[in-house]
């Protein structure tokens, strides 16, 4: 297949290709009415029509006619140069597999520990944290409404100490560290630079990010403290704080995965989430930084859905609008800001219950999709996801899938293997316009803040979670196991679940207490009273948190001083 460049100017080969798409129209339509028709009137197709997962439909053959308007050059190009769609490095992982980093977080920071360790023996390149919902929300262990849910599903943190806990022994200058949390993000990442200064590891050795991500909570998982505004303005501080000192870290991981669990269609996880980016680097340039100094740093996270296409068509779409945008839109330079770099996970709430081990098939083909479509990063989640937390048996066959796709398939010995695919490029360019149309929506409600707290992105996300849980119920939409091939007998579960420990509140209330006893009360009341000050003006929170941190204030102290300033958020209910 040949595409076209746009920028051809000789006319006779303009007329050429047109002669030949006519010819392939009228040779389609032959086969259509002929060989197609009789077949079809012996074996009907399966079902009346075909879709992706996100409602795009599906022909049932695609030709060059699909990928008349794509020109190689402007649309596609090569990998490492601009629009990226094929991939934002030049040799891709020919040179440098994405980072396998599986997420890990549960009971105590010593219970985390140790599970890190065990998958950075299984090989494991990178680190991702899970948090509590506790340390998620900004409550201490200690806290009254922390009580049965500490450390249940994601690891305790309450003091830096804890983080430090949660590190013993793992050089985090030599490993690239993910923090999943959000409202208290700036808090963590001022814990993170607290730790490395106690282990005497520079700035510029420190790789990673913090999710961070405030906008896609108040839109869809969430999770908040303080109203839209401030949440953004402690974003725009962790990435002003984070150019200016931690040169090879990523201060921000502009999430999708959480939009597309709410419920989102594969268009609107990529426009959505693309929106919120275009959001931060307003707010950032606001402080008069150039874009080319923070846009290298910034990140993005995308989930991997159980429609293959429709997954690579969307990360090669993404790609190629965050390219545009950040060129066209606001005058990026450097390749280096135009390039849309990706965090990848696979599909928790396409995991089963029942049957748990088909979802060892369904996380396969996810990262595979992930792996297809360019991932910089990619975390494979574990077989029993829908019950628990993760097994460490679990965790190492998500390892050893990630691996074999790596080692074994050949997927990662070409760059974009797919690419050219008639399907695959006509998905891209459906996609692309979709994202674009919700852009231009979008900017007509005054930009992403504006959006989100007119609930816009909540209803456009709860009309497309029920239009998907109506087809799931109705049976248009399969699920193996569930609602067709279903095994009407219990036969039990084949592996044994991740457990809770009893102790594990306890133990973690008494590290907490442990600190409070140690430490200096009133420096502590000092630099709670530093920060409550700066937050008063416009001055960068992360300086005085980190003091504060350093002084062992905890987690909810911190959050409860900055709500005496700022408030807490109360949401506007969508139905």
């Amino acid at each position: 297949m040949t595409l076209t460049s746009r920028s051809r100017s000789d006319p006779t080969a303009v007329q050429d290709d047109r002669a030949d798409l006519e010819a392939l129209r009228q040779a389609k339509a032959e086969w259509e009415t002929g060989e197609v028709a009789r077949f079809l009137s012996r074996i009907p197709e399966r079902q009346q029509e075909f879709t992706t997962l996100s409602g795009i439909p599906v022909q049932r053959l695609y030709t060059p006619e699909d990928t008349a308007s794509v020109s190689y050059i402007e649309d596609l190009s090569f990998p490492g140069q601009y629009p990226y769609t094929r991939g934002p490095y030049p040799t891709m992982y020919r040179s440098r597999p994405w980072t396998m980093r599986q997420i890990a977080g549960f009971g105590t920071p010593d219970d985390t520990n140790q599970r890190l360790k065990f998958l950075i023996a299984q090989g494991q390149t990178g680190i991702s944290i899970d948090f509590d919902m506790p340390t998620l929300m900004g409550y201490d262990s200690d806290d009254p409404r922390s009580n049965g849910e500490v450390g249940r599903e994601g690891v305790a943190v309450d003091t830096y100490q804890d983080l430090l806990s949660v590190l013993d022994g793992i050089d985090i200058g030599a490993i690239s560290v993910s923090m999943t949390i959000n409202p208290t993000a700036w808090i963590l990442y001022a814990m993170y630079i607290a730790v490395a200064e106690e282990r005497g590891i520079p700035y510029d050795r420190l790789s990673g990010t913090v999710q961070a991500d405030i906008l896609k909570e108040y839109i869809a998982q969430k999770e908040w403290i303080y109203p839209i505004p401030v949440g953004v303005r402690l974003v725009r501080d962790t990435i002003a704080h984070s150019v200016k000192h931690l040169p090879h870290y990523n201060p921000i991981n502009v999430s999708g995965y959480h939009i597309r669990e709410a419920g989102s269609t594969a268009a609107q996880e990529a426009a959505f989430t693309l929106a919120n980016g275009i959001a931060y680097v307003e707010e950032v340039r606001k402080l008069g930084i150039d874009v080319d100094d923070f846009a290298p740093r910034l990140a993005f996270y995308f989930i991997a859905e159980r429609d293959f296409f429709e997954e690579v068509a969307k990360f090669r779409a993404a790609r190629r609008v965050w390219a545009r945008v950040m060129k066209e839109r606001f005058g990026a330079q450097k390749a280096e800001s135009m390039r849309l770099r990706f965090h990848c996970q696979t599909a928790g709430s396409s995991l089963t219950s029942r049957e748990p081990l088909n979802n060892i098939a369904r996380t396969a083909m996810q990262a595979l999709s992930a792996v297809m479509g360019g991932a910089q990063s990619l975390h494979a989640n574990g077989m029993d996801e829908a019950l628990a937390i993760p097994s460490e048996e679990a965790m190492k066959v998500a390892l050893r899938t990630q691996q074999i796709i790596l080692e074994e398939t050949g997927a990662a010995g070409s760059i974009d293997p797919m690419g050219g695919s008639y399907m695959l490029e006509s998905l891209t360019d459906e996609i692309e316009r979709q994202i674009w149309a919700y852009f231009k929506e979008i900017d007509l409600r005054g930009g992403a803040v504006a959006a989100a707290g007119q609930n816009y992105f909540q209803l456009e996300i709860a009309e497309s979670a029920y239009r998907y849980q109506r087809q799931k119920e109705s049976g248009e939409i399969t699920v193996v196991g569930v609602n067709k091939y279903r095994d009407e007998v219990d036969l039990g579960l084949p592996f044994a679940l991740h457990k809770v420990h009893r102790d594990t509140q306890q133990r973690q209330i008494d590290r907490l207490q442990a600190v409070k006893a140690k430490r200096d009360n009133t420096l502590v009341a000092q630099h709670l009273a530093v920060l409550e000050a700066a937050a008063r003006t416009d001055d960068n929170l992360v300086p005085p948190t980190l003091a504060a941190v350093k002084a062992s204030a905890t987690m909810g102290e911190i959050v409860k001083t900055l709500e005496r300033v700022f408030g807490r958020y109360v949401e506007t209910p969508v139905f």
